[in-house]
């Protein structure tokens, strides 16, 4: 009997062992198209060696895998508007996988792995980089005409790309449903004179949490706004939040969980972290220290006016600001907010989040609320400052506009513009000009 289990134990000690020698497989290629690059991701049975680099007369990026087979076809890849135009597989001379991407330019590529989470096994990650085309704005640039700048608004639709974020009854996913409503919040900005919005992420592709507010930076953002649809460990939560960045970590358990859940996404982008090493330490501490303060009041103010509107057309989580350690929260010198817009994981706020309607309903809600804390906290050498020292200005009827939302832009009342104008009724029509009185 003795003999018998030894036998036994030595044949699933081979077992493993062979398991553990076996060469590893890549079982998907997925390939998604942000703005600056092109991220390819490689989905494997276990943690490979890997190898890239490049190749002239004509452009290739070759990347070599170790003791590694292809389960997958590249056939079906959308390589539209990726660098790439094909993908081919071998062998080289080690009898490892090779990949070889043909491409129409040069690229700066940079590689990682990822180990395994909640959502995805291994995978290799090999990002391509866009020669940077874009022309660095000036100060004298953005401040131009007549010091009449717009106001910036940074739009970050959570999540993106292999990221899906937290997904709903029938397959609602909060990636897709984020994205809506920042389309129609930048619709609602860019509508409306005196302001301009950026979407952090426009289409479906991952970008870091350190690079979300480094974009925003870039353009200059004068706020912040992140927009998710979070899910919870019990179905029954539900309600919308508004988070600024804690100085002192979570205010409730609840901010704890959805914190940890969102920074924790920076592990599928592999992204690095910020220093501020380059700087005396004392006086690096004491600057961010009165930044912070000063940006987190600001954050605190203005989701405190989003968190108002967005009670007029939802259940709110909490009847106040709350705060917690959000990465895309901390910068020090721009006001920012993450809006909660509900709970996906609740099968009724599910259905309406994933409802046109009431994406629209929200953004609209986060768009009154930014506006009415704009109202009184207009910056320096803006359109909307200029106008409100000396008049309201004018403003051009466009397809869609009504003069109740007109009104609610400009934060005067109907009566106030019918009045300024000598109009008798609500009736505007496309290319009419109105003389927007001062609220």
């Amino acid at each position: 009997m003795l003999i018998l289990r030894n036998i036994c134990l030595v044949f699933v000690a081979l077992v493993f062992a062979s398991e553990s020698l076996a060469a590893a497989t890549v079982n998907g290629v997925r390939v998604w198209r942000a703005p600056d690059h092109t991220r390819l991701v490689f989905d494997l049975s276990k943690p490979v060696s890997h190898k890239v680099f490049s190749l002239e007369g004509p452009d290739r990026l070759v990347i070599d895998i170790d003791d590694t087979s292809l389960n997958a076809s590249t056939a079906s890849l959308d390589l539209g508007k990726s660098p790439i135009t094909s993908v081919r597989t071998g062998k080289n001379k080690q009898k490892n996988l090779r990949i070889v991407l043909d491409l129409k330019e040069a690229v700066r590529p940079r590689s990682f792995s990822l180990s395994k989470n909640e959502q995805y096994g291994d995978r290799l990650v090999v990002d391509l980089y866009d020669h940077d085309k874009e022309t660095t704005k000036t100060v004298e640039d953005v401040t131009a005409n007549n010091n009449r700048r717009d106001i910036i608004i940074a739009i970050d639709a959570g999540h993106g790309g292999e990221d899906p974020g937290a997904s709903g009854p029938k397959r609602i996913r909060e990636k897709q449903v984020v994205l809506a409503i920042s389309r129609e919040l930048q619709k609602l900005f860019d509508q409306t004179p005196g302001y301009k919005a950026v979407l952090i992420r426009s289409g479906d592709y991952y970008i870091p949490l350190r690079t979300r507010t480094s974009i925003a930076h870039k353009k200059r953002a004068d706020m912040f706004i992140s927009i998710h649809a979070d899910a919870f460990k019990k179905s029954s939560a539900n309600g919308a939040s508004v988070f600024a960045l804690s100085r002192r970590g979570a205010t409730s358990e609840t901010a704890r969980y959805l914190a940890g859940r969102e920074n924790r996404a920076d592990l599928i982008g592999g992204a690095g972290s910020v220093s501020l090493g380059d700087k005396d330490h004392m006086l690096a501490s004491v600057l961010l220290d009165l930044s912070m303060t000063a940006t987190l009041s600001s954050s605190l103010e203005v989701g405190s006016e989003v968190l108002k509107s967005i009670g007029g057309i939802a259940r709110l989580h909490k009847k106040r600001v709350e705060q917690a350690g959000f990465v895309v929260l901390k910068s020090p010198d721009i006001p920012s907010i993450l809006v909660e817009t509900g709970f996906i994981s609740n099968p009724t706020e599910a259905k309406r989040l994933a409802s046109r309607s009431y994406q629209k309903k929200m953004a609209r809600s986060i768009f009154q609320g930014v506006n009415r804390y704009f109202s009184n906290n207009l910056p320096v050498g803006t359109l909307l400052a200029a106008q409100k020292a000396g008049g309201g200005g004018t403003y051009v009827i466009a397809r869609g506009d009504t003069l109740s939302g007109i009104a609610v832009r400009h934060n005067v009342s109907v009566e106030a513009i019918l009045r300024h104008n000598g109009l008798k009724n609500s009736r505007i029509k496309v290319g009419q000009r109105l003389r927007i009185p001062t609220s």
